[in-house]
């Protein structure tokens, strides 16, 4: 149960949310992705209606709903599964403050739902924030997944990212770890995106991954066809290292 995190907005969130989510599809896994994004990027990514009033993650939050109620066979890969999101998520954050157990509102309904279906992985996509939102995900996952883009001020940010980590360790649960570090847009023309990974690499030894996503035209064109790289365009040099990290984050696993 893999939440993917980083309140800097653009460092490649959700496109790697939804790429590994096809990447173990594709591998013949039985995946879950939990929109919690109101753009609703990641259901869109996925081939998910998410039009305003199509129910879906605000309702299992705000109104109890089960997820079995909601949740969508994505047309992007085999085995894949989405609980879709809605702007209708926006207003998710003001209305949960006053909502008992407001943390806990994801991690008790798929405590639910898992019960009686069985998935390989969960992932979360959360906004660039550390809202109620992006709590929820990180109280019902047992591990974070960082992308951290290969450019300028790549790390700011991040710090207080743990920090909220630790805080939820703390307090709402223990089992959550920071697993992975994956680095993205590199550029191997420029010596800043080598300065950048050699940085991130120092601070996060054991948790970065060896592959990174390379700046790509294919990543940035396949969400305009409503799609992931991996079926847009599997062979590009992004669909081949979404498909590289993915392995290395099951082999990891494992």
């Amino acid at each position: 149960m893999i939440v993917i995190a980083n309140q800097k907005g653009g460092v490649g969130k959700t496109t790697t949310a939804v790429n590994i989510a096809a990447a173990l599809g594709f591998g013949g896994l039985r995946v879950l992705l939990v929109d919690m994004d109101p753009q609703g990027n990641a259901s869109t990514a996925l081939g998910v209606d998410h039009r305003q009033g199509i129910r879906g993650t605000y309702e299992v939050l705000l109104d109890g709903d089960a997820i079995g109620w909601h949740v969508v066979q994505s047309t992007e890969a085999p085995g894949l599964w989405v609980l879709p999101a809605t702007i209708d998520l926006a207003a998710a954050e003001l209305e949960l403050v006053s909502v008992a157990g407001r943390e806990r509102r994801l991690a008790d309904a798929l405590d639910v739902y898992l019960r009686q279906h069985t998935y390989d992985y969960v992932l979360f996509d959360c906004p660039p924030s550390l809202g109620l939102l992006t709590l929820n995900a990180l109280v019902a996952a047992k591990e974070i997944l960082i992308p951290i883009q290969c450019e300028y001020y790549a790390l700011e940010g991040v710090s207080q990212l743990l920090r909220t980590i630790d805080l939820v360790k703390g307090n709402l649960n223990d089992d959550l770890a920071l697993s992975t570090v994956l680095l993205t847009m590199f550029d191997g023309r420029t010596r800043l995106a080598t300065q950048v990974a050699d940085e991130v690499r120092a601070h996060f030894p054991e948790q970065t991954l060896d592959t990174v996503i390379p700046r790509s035209v294919r990543i940035s064109e396949a969400p305009s066809y409503g799609q992931t790289v991996i079926t847009y365009h599997r062979a590009s040099a992004g669909g081949q290292a979404y498909l590289a990290a993915t392995a290395e984050i099951a082999s990891r696993a494992n």
